[in-house]
């Protein structure tokens, strides 16, 4: 079996431009949600901006693609190099200034040009990293809602099982502060008033956030034939599952049992055990039926032991890409030894064990959990780099 690991990740999110200092903020316990008011007709609502005004997808996607080559010793060109970068909203800001402006309700004719309009589908942005790095090598641009960062991160990490590349750039990039995406979860009551608070009593819903992760994943034989040194590999893929609930467009299924699914699956492949798991970065979106039902899966799963927490409160919920920023503290938690908290919750509604300050603690194997609309469930296991590179790089 091919063994995958991670050796560079870019990031950036409300907590700040760089994994550093995202991960710094996150450990002193610090949240990048604020109030703001970005469109006049809207009011103010609590938002994880990275500035003071919504992102330019483009940009963050560049910003992180450069950062994950720099941090794992790369440099472009890499025409070998497999490409999986999703997002769930893609260039939708365009989209809603194009209509906007084509309706009469925005004057800047500046920012209407449909002769490039093709330059805004879904996959241009996977298409844009392409030509970013260099890479003549298969590209692939996945949706899959709130789970899209784990579906591209394990499907970068098939590719390179199958033998179909060596190395590949895998990753998820939002930029969903829209007027739509604003009045949408409105409608639906999701949005929170003042904070997020995962897992809290006084939970109020979600707050939107913005940025991304992405990863350099690599064979354990490419990281040993660059002679990369072991204590700059995060860790290994150990293995994944994916499913469908096939019940509602936005509603999960209230027992859980695709999702349950979907975490035996990646239990399975990764041959763990439920009481192998140290740590569970759970979904945790903080609104009232997805923390109730995620707690119930994990409750019915694994033991009372297990350390749990969601690092929404502190960046927002980042929609597809929460799930890559999931495994990003996640992989830097497997590396420091340190359990990120729960930024927010301050009167736990589950009898879990919940991580509500910095954890010191000695850490091998770990869950990072995603759940998106219309059922999407997915889970991906990681593991620390210790046994691989004694395994597979001497």
């Amino acid at each position: 079996m091919v063994r995958v690991v991670v050796t560079g990740i870019g990031l950036v999110s409300a907590l700040g431009n760089s994994l550093k200092d995202s991960w710094q903020n996150l450990l002193c316990l610090k949240t990048g949600i604020k109030l703001h008011q970005p469109f006049p007709k809207l009011g103010k609502i609590p938002l994880g901006l990275i500035n003071q005004q919504p992102s330019d997808l483009s940009t963050l996607t560049q910003m992180v693609v450069y950062s994950a080559l720099q941090n794992a010793e790369l440099v472009a060109s890499l025409p070998d190099c497999a490409v999986v970068i999703g997002s769930s909203r893609s260039y939708q800001a365009s989209w809603e200034k194009f209509a906007q402006q084509m309706y009469g309700q925005d004057t800047n004719a500046e920012l209407l040009n449909l002769e490039n309009w093709l330059d805004t589908l879904p996959l241009m942005n996977a298409i844009a990293v392409a030509r970013q790095i260099g890479s003549c090598g298969p590209v692939l641009a996945p949706m899959a809602a709130c789970a899209t960062g784990i579906w591209a991160i394990s499907q970068a990490a098939m590719l390179i099982q199958s033998g179909q590349c060596q190395r590949a750039i895998a990753g998820a990039v939002e930029a969903p502060v829209t007027p739509l995406t604003i009045c949408g979860f409105q409608q639906m009551g999701a949005l929170a008033k003042t904070g997020a608070y995962p897992f809290d009593l006084h939970r109020e819903g979600l707050v939107l956030g913005e940025g991304g992760a992405v990863f350099v994943l690599e064979s354990a034989e490419s990281a040993k034939q660059r002679q990369i040194n072991p204590e700059n590999i995060y860790g290994e893929i150990l293995g994944f599952g994916l499913t469908a609930d096939a019940f509602h467009g936005i509603q999960p299924e209230s027992e859980g049992k695709s999702a349950i699914a979907a975490i035996k699956q990646c239990l399975e492949r990764s041959n763990l055990t439920p009481a192998d798991i140290d740590y569970i970065h759970a979904h945790g979106t903080a609104t009232i039926l997805n923390d109730r039902i995620e707690s119930k899966i994990i409750q019915s799963l694994f033991p009372p032991k297990v350390a749990i927490s969601s690092t929404k409160g502190s960046t927002g919920h980042t929609l597809g890409a929460s799930g890559a920023l999931g495994v990003a503290f996640s992989l830097l938690s497997l590396k420091h030894k340190i359990l990120p908290p729960a930024v927010g919750l301050q009167q736990p509604e589950f009898d879990l064990n919940f991580v509500t300050t910095v954890r010191n603690t000695e850490i091998q194997k770990m869950l990072c959990l995603s759940f998106g609309f219309g059922g999407q469930n997915a889970a991906i296991a990681l593991g620390s780099s210790n046994s691989i590179y004694c395994i597979e790089l001497i």
